[in-house]
This record gives C-alpha cells, sequence and structure tokens, in this order.
C-alpha cells in the first residue's frame, strides 16, 4: 500500500500527496525525532532542542517538507531572533530544494511587527509612515524630556537616560506595570516613582504626537492590532498559515502573545528551543514561555531532539548533572 502525505489549500480541507514525488528523502536524511518534527505539520508543536542536537537542521527540513508538500512558501512564517538567522535557515533550505524557499516570509518579531504596522498603524493611533527610533536614538528622546522636566536638577540624583529607557523597555516586554518594577528591581528609585511616572507619560505622548515608535512600541503596538482588531487579525491568520519560532526559551511576553493571536484559528505553530537555557533575559525574555507552552496548548505535541551530534558523552554526563539540579526546571516538569 502507498503512503501519501497531506497538501495544504488554504483553509478547505487537505488533500493528498505522493510523497515518491519529493526531491528529498527525509526519512534517510534525518533522525527518528527529526523525521517526526520535520513531518508533523498540522496543530502546536513544542520541539525540545539542546545545543547540537540538530535544531537548525531541522528547522531547514521543515520549510522544505511544508513546500514540497504544497504549502505556499509566503503562507509559512519563520520567527528568529537575528535576521540574519532567518536568512541563513531559508537560505540552506533554498540549496536543500529549490528557490520557493526564498519566498518563505521570515524575520525577526521586530520586522515582522513593523511589516504589519506600515499597514495597519492607523489602527493603532499612528500613521503609517512612522519613523523607528532605535535604542540610542530613544535614550535621548527620554534625556530631552528629562531635561525640559528639569529632573536632571532635582537634589535627589535621577536615574541616567540608560537606566529609564531599560525600565520602560523591561516593563512593556513584560507586561508588569511600573510600579511593581521599581519594587521588584529598582527599589533605590521608589522615592522616584511619580516623577518616572510622568516621565514615561511625557515619552508616550512625545512619540504619539511626533510620529515615532521605539522597538518596544513595535511588539506593542503589533499586539494590540491583533488583540482588539478580529477582522485584521482573520486576515492575517488566513495568510500566515504555518508559524515556527525558534529560540522560542528567549521570548518575552508580548512575542508569546503575538504567535498566539496569530495563530489563534489554525493553531499550526511549532515552537523550537531549549528549556535549559535563556540567553536574552535583558530583552524581558522568560524561559516561563517554554516551560507553560504544553498548558497553553494542552493538545501539543512534544517532540525531544536529544541525540547530539557536537559534545562527547563525559561532557553531557556532566551537563545533565548540572541540570538535574535546576529547581526551575525540576518543577516545571512534575
Amino acid at each position: 500500500m502507498k503512503k501519501y502525505v497531506l497538501q495544504s489549500q488554504k483553509t478547505t480541507p487537505l488533500r493528498l500527496v505522493k510523497p515518491e514525488h519529493f526531491r528529498i528523502d527525509y526519512r534517510r536524511e534525518l533522525n527518528e525525532a527529526q523525521y517526526e518534527a520535520v513531518t508533523s505539520t498540522e496543530g502546536p508543536h513544542l520541539i525540545i532542542a539542546g545545543a547540537g542536537t540538530g535544531k537548525t537542521r531541522t528547522i531547514v527540513y521543515r520549510v522544505a517538507y511544508l513546500v514540497e508538500c504544497g504549502v505556499k512558501p509566503d503562507t509559512i512564517l519563520l520567527l528568529t531572533f537575528t535576521r540574519k538567522a532567518a536568512q541563513e535557515m531559508l537560505r540552506k533550505a533554498s540549496l536543500l530544494l529549490d528557490r520557493r524557499c526564498e519566498h518563505v516570509s521570515g524575520g525577526t518579531f521586530h520586522s515582522f511587527a513593523n511589516s504589519i504596522l506600515r499597514r495597519y498603524a492607523k489602527l493603532v493611533g499612528y500613521e503609517t509612515n512612522y519613523t523607528i527610533l532605535d535604542q540610542t536614538d530613544a535614550e535621548d528622546v527620554v534625556n530631552l524630556l528629562r531635561t525640559k522636566l528639569k529632573y536632571d536638577a532635582k537634589e535627589k540624583r535621577f536615574p541616567r537616560k540608560e537606566t529609564l529607557y531599560d525600565l520602560y523597555s523591561r516593563s512593556v516586554n513584560t507586561l508588569v506595570p511600573l510600579p511593581q518594577l521599581l519594587l521588584n528591581e529598582y527599589p533605590q528609585f521608589l522615592e522616584l516613582e511619580e516623577d518616572i511616572q510622568k516621565l514615561y507619560q511625557v515619552y508616550v505622548h512625545y512619540k504619539r504626537q511626533h510620529n515615532l515608535m521605539d522597538y518596544d512600541d513595535l511588539l506593542f503596538n503589533c499586539a494590540t492590532l491583533l488583540r482588539e482588531h478580529d477582522d485584521v487579525r482573520r486576515v492575517l491568520e488566513e495568510r500566515f498559515r504555518y508559524v515556527m519560532v525558534d529560540e522560542y526559551q528567549d521570548t518575552n511576553r508580548i512575542q508569546a502573545e503575538i504567535i498566539k493571536l496569530l495563530s489563534q484559528a489554525h493553531r499550526n505553530i511549532m515552537v523550537v528551543g531549549d528549556d535549559a537555557q535563556c540567553i536574552y533575559s535583558f530583552r524581558g525574555s522568560t524561559i516561563h514561555n517554554i516551560l507553560t507552552f504544553p498548558n497553553e496548548y494542552p493538545d501539543c505535541k512534544i517532540i525531544k531532539l536529544e541525540e547530539n551530534f557536537r559534545s562527547t558523552q563525559p561532557i553531557l554526563n556532566l551537563a545533565n548533572a548540572i541540570l538535574n539540579r535546576n529547581d526551575i526546571l525540576k518543577h516545571s516538569s512534575e
């Protein structure tokens, strides 16, 4: 009996395609766990992949597999933490299969949010020709407003522009209110809470008045758009039928919300990451996104890439012994 795989036709029922028409022998070129991750296409998936387990290879082959199944490349969305990483993965997929993979939508969360807001910014109170502030520019705007409010002349030393911007950014990315964040992480500035909050409101107003968005605004406004405008969300859900996220352990709460909203209808979401590391904590990322993914998606399929191609067994034994003493990971598995 011949085996068949599924081909996507927008939101209509999937039709069957013979795998012998595939150019790539996925079964031969991947190990068992990688093959399962690559060929499991429908519904939510959590891929646990430590360093050296072929995570990038799995993502590249899954892009190729979806395209070979007949999924339109521009309906596949690959979100990574650097543009270079996305470009390299899609380049490898193109070399593996063909140039159709170049048309897969790939990039960072910020570039994706920007591409959406360039069309729909008016719905969140901006013009579509807004200017993006990088971190240095944003800090300079905060400093300008700090000076205008004469906070730099206070007897009590007021936080520097870098500290203020970090505080505001962390509040946005973690969805933690400023007063709570001050109490938890900046207790030395608690007595300046009222002025710090006022400066933040002035900063927000200034950006809207001058049609400016900083990097955090891109994520925040994108999430707001998806959350508050069902018609737009439905259009984008139909456009991006397969969502993949690399390094999911380094996402923050807003990014997790964006992909949840974006895949609400079809739920074809695959997140890939290592539940034993979190690199970008200074961006408000939280490892709890990956640890609680099965709670957010109770029917998700969990696949673990455990065959290591990079380290020797003694090193792996030591690493596993250390991880076994990690209370956060231990509690998350209970």
